[in-house]
């Protein structure tokens, strides 16, 4: 299913519930967060939801008591400025868009696959965690940051930021003092 993110968190006409149903009937698989402006006809996000009604079957891997959470909100490129476009084609579907987010899933579910949890764009998550957060089914809750963005340090990187801020000030403060000089030589024929 294709639904607006909105889907993941509301609880207004009942969508929690709903919400919290699908989830302790074992029915979803995966939920795929997609990024804005995919879709001609609206701006908003939408997610898409794979649902299984058996998920011990033998032909896949047995995934009751789990769900795969893809956080591709940061995936595709701007082809204008309303529409942003997922890249498909490449003979390698890990250097491409649509192959990641296919290979993430087939990998998961598939007996045989090589599945990795990858800090910032998909979790393999309990049912049980996602219950201890309320029904909620955001990807990003479950994918965390990316190991790049973990080692963030605010006070290092606000430091360096008031810094250049300063800099910033000091060369904004000389151009007005030139600016202000070359006011005053010109003579206005009055």
């Amino acid at each position: 299913m294709v639904l607006a993110k909105g889907a993941l968190t509301s609880k207004t006409s009942g969508e929690g519930e709903i919400r919290k149903a699908l989830i302790e009937a074992g029915l979803i698989d995966c939920i795929v967060n997609l990024p804005a402006k995919l879709f001609l006809n609206t701006q908003i996000p939408a997610a898409l939801w794979f649902l299984s009604r058996n998920r011990t079957n033998g032909s896949f891997r047995n995934r009751s008591g789990e769900i795969l959470f893809i956080d591709a909100r940061n995936l595709g490129h701007l082809i204008n400025r309303r529409t942003r476009e997922l890249s498909n084609g490449s003979e390698n579907p890990e250097d491409n868009d649509i192959g990641r987010i296919a290979s993430t899933y087939h990998n998961w579910r598939n007996p045989d696959g090589e599945y990795t949890d990858v800090a910032g764009f998909c979790a393999s998550v309990p049912v049980e965690r996602v219950k201890e957060l309320d029904y909620v089914l955001t990807p990003g809750r479950y994918v965390g940051l990316p190991d790049e963005e973990e080692d963030f340090n605010f006070k290092e990187r606000f430091t360096a930021l008031r810094a250049e801020l300063e800099e910033q000030l000091k060369e904004e403060a000389r151009l007005n003092e030139i600016i202000a000089a070359n006011l005053a030589k010109i003579k206005v024929n009055e």
